[in-house]
C-alpha cells in the first residue's frame, strides 16, 4: 500500500482511538472514524504479545495483502486502525482475510459486499 493510504502520525492515531468507534472479533479490533478525503487510510498495530519482530512483520504483511484485495469494497471516507490480537500469529492468508471481512463488515467499512465479484468498471474507479 502506498503511503497516502496509511495513518502514520500519532495525532491521527489518537483522533481515531478517542473519537472513533470500535468493533472486535477474536482476532482483530478495528477503530474507525469518518472523514472527508478521496480514499481510505489505515493504520496497523501489532504488539509484542503477538511474537518477535519476524512474526509481527508477517502478520502485518498478511493484513496488508488482505486490505489490498478488499480495496475496491472499502469506503473512501474513513480512517481506520486495525489492532491484531494474539490468535493472528497462527493464521493463514485466507483466515486473516475472512476474519478482517467479518470485523470490517461489523464496523460498516464496506460500501459493497466483498463476497460479490467486482465489475471491471467498478474496479477501475476504485483504483483512481
Amino acid at each position: 500500500m502506498r503511503k497516502s493510504y496509511r495513518v502514520k502520525s500519532e495525532k491521527d492515531f489518537s483522533l481515531v482511538f478517542h473519537q472513533g468507534d470500535s468493533k472486535a472479533n477474536r482476532q482483530f479490533v478495528v477503530y474507525s472514524i469518518e472523514k472527508e478525503q478521496k480514499h481510505f487510510r489505515v493504520g496497523l498495530s501489532v504488539g509484542k504479545k503477538i511474537g518477535n519482530a519476524v512474526t509481527r512483520n508477517r502478520v502485518k504483511r498478511l493484513i496488508r495483502q488482505a486490505l489490498t484485495e478488499l480495496k475496491p469494497y472499502i469506503k473512501s471516507n474513513v480512517d481506520f486502525i486495525i489492532i491484531a490480537r494474539k490468535p493472528t500469529k497462527d493464521m493463514s492468508q485466507d483466515q486473516v482475510k475472512s476474519s478482517l471481512i467479518h470485523v470490517m463488515r461489523l464496523q460498516g467499512l464496506f460500501h459493497t459486499d466483498p463476497s460479490r465479484p467486482v465489475e471491471r468498471n467498478e474496479r477501475a474507479e476504485s483504483e483512481n
